[in-house]
């Protein structure tokens, strides 16, 4: 059962890249706090009743963007919400003030040696169906990390550790050492 002094904590928002573990963690972040979870990428497949990779072949990463960006604005507007974004979520400053002004946001670090155990297979990661998928985690690390840095009130990282202790930890970091 969570505890009443959840209650008052502002809505949670996950953000790093793929394979981060933003959704697993976020499901149990979710529980512990007894909030709403939501995965940003699956809501906007919801709301179009496509598929992610299929929006970027019709639409390009610029038609998905506006989507994400949409959808962001929505599900930040809501109360009582644990927010997993997409990888790609922090390069459109709206994104970014959205997340930042509307609650706490936490980048889910993670080395890219393991996002590639953790995605190499996956073939809803349109960014990923490309020659050399490793070369393209690191560039979009690269030009993505200083992003999720920016916009984050926490950083953790996720290279060690089952979930369920990763957003344990998260909540006791959070509830523990005050925002500035």
């Amino acid at each position: 059962m969570p505890s009443k002094e959840f209650n008052s904590l502002p809505n949670i928002y996950l953000v790093g890249p793929m394979g981060a573990g933003k959704t697993t963690v976020g499901r149990h972040l979710a529980e512990l706090l007894g909030r709403e979870f939501l995965d940003s990428d699956h809501e906007i497949e919801r709301k179009t009743g496509a598929t992610i990779p299929w929006i970027f072949e019709k639409e390009g990463e610029t038609g998905f963007r506006t989507r994400e960006t949409i959808v962001i604005d929505e599900l930040t507007a809501r109360p009582n919400l644990v927010l997993a974004t997409g990888g790609g979520a922090v390069t459109q400053a709206p994104n970014r003030n959205f997340l930042k002004q509307r609650g706490i946001v936490v980048y889910l670090y993670t080395p890219v040696e393991i996002q590639l155990q953790r995605t190499y297979r996956d073939k809803n990661r349109p960014l990923l169906q490309v020659e050399n998928p490793e070369q393209k985690l690191r560039d979009l690390l690269a030009i993505r990390d200083p992003l999720y840095r920016d916009v984050a009130h926490y950083i953790i990282e996720t290279n060690q550790g089952a979930a369920r202790d990763l957003a344990h930890k998260i909540l006791t970091m959070i509830t523990t050492q005050p925002i500035d």
